[in-house]
């Protein structure tokens, strides 16, 4: 049993997307304390007029909040992304599927937390490419203080074999690899380099953009191909 832990993201690039479909279960873990001008509210997409960021307006108190408490301050933000992506992505061969997430998620619905919006954009997103990795929320296991043993609970919960790390972890976990040996847990951690490239409506090539920009510009059934690393490069 193979699983991951990791932080929601608003509109995560594609390596996140690989991460999930690396594993059998991963577990959105925002039950930790929300982090100012980090990926939870913002990511940047890849327009015809190059890079922009869309970001989401989160109140100054929310730095004091776990992630899931963190809620938004209103809905006006939701028409602003909606016109950047329409604006931005309306010249791109596969329009239509970016267009299909702005009426599901932007269009008469409104969001009250930000982990739930992230989570459900996820999720759909996961199911739109075929992924079908087994989803969880931290919140359904035991939580203990430590955050290290925190992340062995959960895992001990799963039954996991191998706990499959994003890169940015290893300087908290660099030494207690043993504390998941003795478990019969083998700590591995994910690769993001070699990603194939694509045809994307901007030059030069952007690889660590939203997952939209692979919506705009390739079909569904096409996107898996492009959120797995290149062998032997």
């Amino acid at each position: 049993m193979r699983v991951a832990i990791l932080q929601s993201n608003y509109l995560p690039w594609r390596g996140y997307f690989d991460l999930i479909s690396n594993v059998d279960t991963f577990v959105f873990y925002d039950c930790v304390q929300y982090t100012k001008n980090d990926w939870r509210n913002r990511n940047i997409i890849y327009t015809k007029n190059g890079k922009m960021w869309l970001t989401i307006p989160i109140a100054a108190s929310a730095v004091k909040m776990n992630i899931d408490q963190v809620r938004l301050v209103n809905s006006e933000w939701q028409k602003k992304h909606a016109k950047s992506l329409r604006i931005g992505y309306c010249q791109a061969p596969f329009f239509y599927q970016v267009d299909e997430l702005i009426s599901t998620f932007y269009i008469d619905r409104q969001w009250e937390f930000l982990s739930a919006l992230n989570i459900e954009l996820i999720s759909w997103i996961c199911k739109k490419i075929g992924i079908r990795t087994e989803l969880r929320n931290a919140r359904e296991f035991p939580l203990k203080e430590d955050r290290v043993e925190r992340l062995l609970g959960i895992l001990d919960a799963l039954g996991a074999t191998e706990y499959l790390s994003g890169s940015a972890a290893a300087s908290y976990l660099d030494g207690l690899e043993n504390l998941f040996h003795e478990r019969g847990i083998d700590l591995k951690y994910k690769d993001y380099s070699n990603y194939p490239v694509y045809d994307q409506i901007s030059k030069p090539f952007e690889s660590a953009v939203s997952i939209v920009d692979l919506i705009a510009n390739l079909d569904w059934l096409e996107i898996p191909k492009y959120i797995k690393p290149r062998i032997g490069l």
